[in-house]
Order: structure tokens, then sequence, then C-alpha cells
């Protein structure tokens, strides 16, 4: 299994678990630490054992995107951002587009690349101190994390210029209203409600939650009737599995399905 210097990665019963851990730099990504994200993750979303993946911060950081101290502030740092940007895009890729559920733990603050890094996945639970920042006006920048493509689609085009553009803090309950989160809860309660959600999760049907998630993505760029044809072959084809057989048994029965993922 590879060892990383910045992250801390576990699976246990079904659900893989990514921690940031650079808590000196306020989990701010280096190119290494970005890289290992891009590795980390997609060793996650291969791996068929696991049947829902977790990102988290240590402390009171959950990313805060390019570590800036590392820069020139000089007409260099572009391959510089170049190249921490297309890691952590990397990583990006692998939560959203992941054949499992995917849960980003905002434990504190999501600012630049991490604000784009927490809403590529598929849940977001946030503590209720924490906070979110588009942060790249401030250093005359435009986004990158995937924020421009995630927030347009969470919040509609109006908003997303607003959060874009004037560039305000978000706190955790007005990121839930406006769509950026999933759900708030009490610091003192975050880490039971992150493991009782991804403990769920992996006890779903997950080649039902993967075939779900594609169909979602690929909605944009498909007109109604090729989107009704592709729910028409994924529902067909998922009749084929266990799960299903499984959901069935228990749908005419008296007891909870118990899902395999297969």
């Amino acid at each position: 299994m590879q060892e990383f210097d910045y992250l801390t990665v576990e699976r246990v019963d079904g659900v893989g678990r990514i921690v940031m851990e650079r808590p000196d730099h306020h989990n701010a990504m280096n190119a290494a630490m970005a890289a290992e994200l891009r590795d980390a993750t997609a060793d996650l979303v291969e791996d068929d054992a696991v049947r829902a993946a977790v990102l988290t911060g240590t402390g009171a950081v959950f990313n805060t995107g390019a570590d800036l101290s590392a820069f020139e502030g000089d007409a260099t740092d572009g391959r510089r951002l170049r190249t921490v940007a297309s890691r952590l895009h990397g990583a990006v890729r692998n939560l959203a587009s992941a054949p499992m559920p995917t849960v980003s733990g905002v434990n504190g603050v999501a600012a630049g690349g991490g604000f784009g890094l927490a809403l590529s996945a598929d849940i977001v639970l946030v503590s209720a101190d924490a906070r979110f920042e588009f942060a790249y006006p401030q250093l005359g920048l435009s986004g990158d994390g995937g924020s421009t493509f995630f927030l347009p689609r969470l919040v509609g085009h109006r908003r997303a210029r607003e959060i874009a553009l004037l560039d305000e803090p978000i706190p955790a309950d007005e990121a839930v209203e406006m769509g950026l989160a999933t759900e708030a809860v009490e610091p003192d309660a975050f880490d039971d409600r992150l493991a009782e959600l991804a403990a769920t999760l992996s006890e779903g049907p997950t080649r039902a939650y993967a075939a779900t998630k594609r169909l979602l993505n690929r909605s944009y760029s498909r007109t109604l009737p090729a989107q009704l044809a592709a729910e028409t072959d994924s529902v067909s084809r998922l009749a084929e599995t266990d799960d299903y057989a499984r959901g069935h048994a228990a749908f005419l029965g008296d007891g909870e399905p118990s899902f395999e993922g297969r």
C-alpha cells in the first residue's frame, strides 16, 4: 500500500477514508500533496472493496488551496499553479465520477482549490463552525478545482456569479440553504455524523448508486429522449444484479435488504 506524507488513508468495513494532514500550512497544497490527493482518490475509487469514499481534513481546516508561501508572486508562478491545479483536478475528477458514493467532510474552512474539492463529492457534510470561501479574487486569479463547474450547477448562474465576484465567506448554515452543502452539524457531533453517513452509503446498492450518478452527470449533455433511453438501458441492466434480487425479495417481504454491492 502506498505511503503518503500529507494524507492518512484507511479502509474499514467498505469505507475508504482520506484525511488531509498538513496542519502547519492550513492544509494548503504543494505540488506533492496535490499529487497524493490525485493518487489516493484514484486508489480508493478503483478498489472494489470500497463502497463509499470520504475526504476530510485535520484540525480546524479542510483545505485552503495552493500553498502560496512556496510561490514567487511573479510570472514564474504560472507553471507552479499549472502543476498544482492539474494534479488537484485529477482528484476532483476521481471524486466526482467515482463508481461509489463520495462524501466530503468539511471540518473547517474550504477555500480556493479546497472549495471546489469539497463540492466535488456527492454528499457535503459541513461542521457548523466551518465556512466556504471562493478566495480567488483576493489574488487576482480565476477559479480552479472544479469550482466554476460545480457552482452554477449547484446554486444557479446568478448566485454563482455573486459568490465568485463578491467573494464573501459563506457560513455553514447558508451553504446548506443555497445548496453548496448537504447538511451542517455541530462540531462535537461532526465526526460521528460523518462516520454514520459513510457507513449508511457503504451498505447501499453500490452498482445502482454508480449508475444513478452516471445518469445525473450525463443529463446536462443529453436531450430528454436520449436521457430516457439511457434510463431504460440502465434500469434494465441493473435487474441482472444480485442486489436487485435482494431488494426485490425484501420489498415483497418484511425485512430490510442486505446489499453487497454486486
